[in-house]
């Protein structure tokens, strides 16, 4: 029989977890949005649109990008900033100077070219510049993907309201200066970074008893770090 700590699950259990939520949710999200879309298209006469036809329309394609170009964004940024920048008492921050275990942390330190190191490591060169800073570059490329989907997705609804309204379609670059486009960007925006100032601060004085994200529940709160 095989042992616990061997299992797929056991090794992979995080990311597992958390795809199955977002694709509940998601999923969610679609028959929601499916219904919403169709009482409002039949209240101005029109022909309710079937599962297929949603899934392929800019109101669908909108609200999901408009979420995940948040999220990336977010996540790019805030990689990026925890280099340079610090917080006192949190766990989500490196270390202050003159703090214990304060100096140069394991993730400033010059990659070496170890066995088992990931090959751009034993390769060097421009291949090793690449992947020191693959993280944020990845992130920041799903962010400008997430934006341009948000984009087509916001200016097809916007314009499918527009038919229903009798009036005609507004292009693209005009589209771009609308505030209606920004209002749904910016909503999303502050609110991934209220979420992350939450846990850089909360991290401070709060504690989870297993959590990697928090501190030991017997660390001072001046302690800076995990």
């Amino acid at each position: 029989m095989k042992n616990k700590q061997t299992s797929f699950f056991y090794r992979n259990g995080l990311s597992i977890i958390l795809l199955f939520l977002m694709l509940l949710f998601w999923f969610c999200q679609f028959v929601a949005g499916w219904k919403d879309h169709n009482h409002e298209l039949e209240e101005h006469g029109l022909v309710a649109l079937s599962a297929g036809q949603y899934l392929l329309s800019g109101h669908f394609a909108s609200a999901t990008f408009e979420n995940w170009e948040s999220e990336f964004l977010q996540m790019s940024i805030y990689v990026v900033l925890t280099i340079g920048f610090r917080q006192k008492g949190s766990s989500e921050s490196k270390k202050l100077e003159g703090e214990e275990g304060a100096g140069e942390e394991d993730v400033d330190k010059e990659p070496q070219p170890k066995p088992g190191a990931p090959w751009p490591v034993r390769k060097g060169g421009f291949w090793l510049l690449l992947y020191k800073n693959s993280l944020s570059i990845a992130l920041a490329l799903l962010f400008l993907l997430s934006f341009i989907l948000h984009f087509r997705g916001s200016l097809k609804s916007y314009n499918e309201e527009q038919a229903m309204k009798g009036e005609p379609p507004v292009a693209a670059g005009k589209y771009f200066g609308e505030a209606h486009f920004w209002f749904e960007s910016f909503q999303n925006w502050q609110s991934e970074f209220l979420a992350v100032a939450s846990i850089v601060l909360l991290s401070i004085w709060l504690r989870q008893k297993g959590s990697p994200q928090s501190k030991p529940v017997d660390a001072p709160h001046s302690q800076t770090g995990d």
